[in-house]
């Protein structure tokens, strides 16, 4: 199961308690079931959804999933033509379903073993990769991550971004199998995140990096008062040191969790600073934390073998919550398993127990010979005074393979090329240091608001006014 019988459970035992709230609207634990079974005798053996956020699309979602159903949940904001592309292909996998794929027409949940959610890789100019998830591996995800973040009775969480990324459609139906309040915006607004923080008692948030520093500084400037959240969970990028210090201001009373999983492998490795504990003190640089309960982890080799600690290698996970695989879109290397141990290429190294994660290597940078992740020189920019944020990435070179570039946010007023390439002598050896720096009116962003590599590089091709180049 995921979490229909859960939703049952909590219906019948506190029909009238909030499960979800959305920009305002308010269901009951009831009204959701109710919404959700009215919904089933008409949901198709495969649903795709790709509306804005709201309490008709959580109802939809579950109904979506009833009984052995498959569900794709897209992005409503990405171009038409995009998600008609991804509906063709949707409906040629369903096409090839048996006839009786669909066994329930009751909100119950279907086979353990049998998959109900088709995952998307992010993207807006090409057809992402798809790929599927048992119901068993939430459920297993579900334990896992209640016992890693402390999730309790009573928490409310606010995950306000979009339900098409998996941050935060997880992030709900991790609720609804806890029986804990979901909350989240009809779209992202800083002034409605803050006054669902100040007015609807949230203790819990989830969020990434980017939208916790806007949530933070400007909560600090005009005094939102955060006290009452007790954990902050944040993924898709590495906290710089700026956000983990406004955050630590902003809510001093909560856990600040970050944590390292992929689409394909769910939660691998994360840790929290608690309360009372100083932002500079925080193990910087490429330390991420412990495994996830139930994660097996490991550092191999491109032979399958074990290596020694410190040493970089494929990060590799042996877990129940897995994904099942991809149903187009896979090169061979987007998830591989190597020795019954499952990698989606990401490099990295142990050091006592803990991971160090260095990047993509389908994302590394090969300059004049050196092998460079992006990763470790986007955290070094970070840590130098007057950068607020940093993306690095490598442009096409004739003579060097690849020529390291680094755009960087300033944090106040201006920076020269002279300052960052100053900043990062102690930091980064020489081979491994951008050749030119750019200053950015903003950082470049993907849909699901994660620095964007690519978009850097169209910026600066394009001559881009946001990206000023720095002598």
């Amino acid at each position: 199961m995921p979490f229909l019988d859960r939703l049952q459970r909590w219906a019948d035992s506190r029909p009238d308690d909030t499960a979800v709230v959305v920009g305002g609207a308010r269901l009951t634990w009831a009204q959701l079931r109710d919404g959700a079974a009215g919904l089933v005798a008409s949901a198709p053996p495969v649903s795709v959804l790709a509306e804005p956020n709201s309490t008709a699309f959580v109802a939809a979602f579950a109904a979506a999933i009833a009984g052995s159903r498959r569900c794709a949940v897209l992005d409503a904001t990405w171009p038409e033509a995009l998600r008609a592309a991804i509906t063709e292909r949707i409906g040629e996998y369903a096409g090839g379903l048996p006839a009786d794929s669909v066994h329930s027409g009751d909100l119950v949940d279907g086979p353990p073993d049998t998959p109900f959610l088709i995952g998307l890789t992010s993207g807006t100019t090409s057809l992402p990769k798809a790929f599927t998830r048992s119901r068993r591996s939430w459920q297993v995800s579900f334990e896992s991550s209640i016992e890693f973040f402390g999730l309790r009775p009573g928490d409310r969480t606010l995950a306000p971004g979009t339900m098409a990324a998996s941050l935060n459609l997880y992030a709900l139906a991790e609720c609804l199998y806890a029986g804990t309040e979901f909350h989240t915006l009809t779209g992202f607004d800083v002034g409605d995140a803050h006054a669902a923080i100040s007015h609807d008692g949230i203790t819990r948030l989830v969020l990434v990096p980017t939208m916790l520093r806007l949530l933070s500084e400007r909560g600090l400037a005009g005094g939102v008062d955060a006290s009452g959240l007790r954990s902050i969970i944040c993924a898709g990028s590495k906290l710089d040191a700026r956000t983990l210090e406004a955050a630590r201001r902003w809510a001093p009373n909560a856990t600040i969790f970050e944590y390292y999983g992929a689409a394909e492998l769910s939660f691998v490795a994360g840790g929290g600073l608690r309360p009372g504990g100083s932002a500079a003190a925080t193990p910087a640089g490429t330390l991420i934390g412990t495994p996830f309960p139930g994660v097996e982890l490991r550092i191999l080799d491109e032979d399958g073998n074990p290596v020694p600690d410190g040493t970089p290698g494929d990060v590799c996970v042996r877990s129940g919550m897995v994904s099942d695989g991809y149903l187009w879109g896979d090169d061979g290397a987007a998830l591989r398993t190597v020795n019954a141990w499952y990698t989606v290429g990401d490099q990295g190294y142990l050091q006592d127990g803990a991971l160090h994660l260095l990047g993509r290597r389908s994302e590394m940078i090969n300059t004049a010979g050196t092998n460079v992740y992006p990763h470790e020189v986007e955290l070094a920019l970070a840590s130098v005074p007057g950068v607020a944020a940093a993306v690095a990435a490598g442009q096409a070179d004739e003579v060097r393979g690849q020529r390291l570039v680094a755009g960087v946010v300033p944090a106040h007023g201006g920076l020269s090329g002279t300052q960052l390439r100053t900043g990062l002598e102690s930091l980064l050896p020489r081979s491994k240091r951008p050749l030119d720096y750019y200053l950015l009116a903003e950082l470049p962003l993907t849909d699901r608001g994660k620095p964007s590599r690519a978009l850097l590089l169209s910026w600066i091709a394009d001559g881009d006014p946001r990206a000023r180049r720095l002598g």
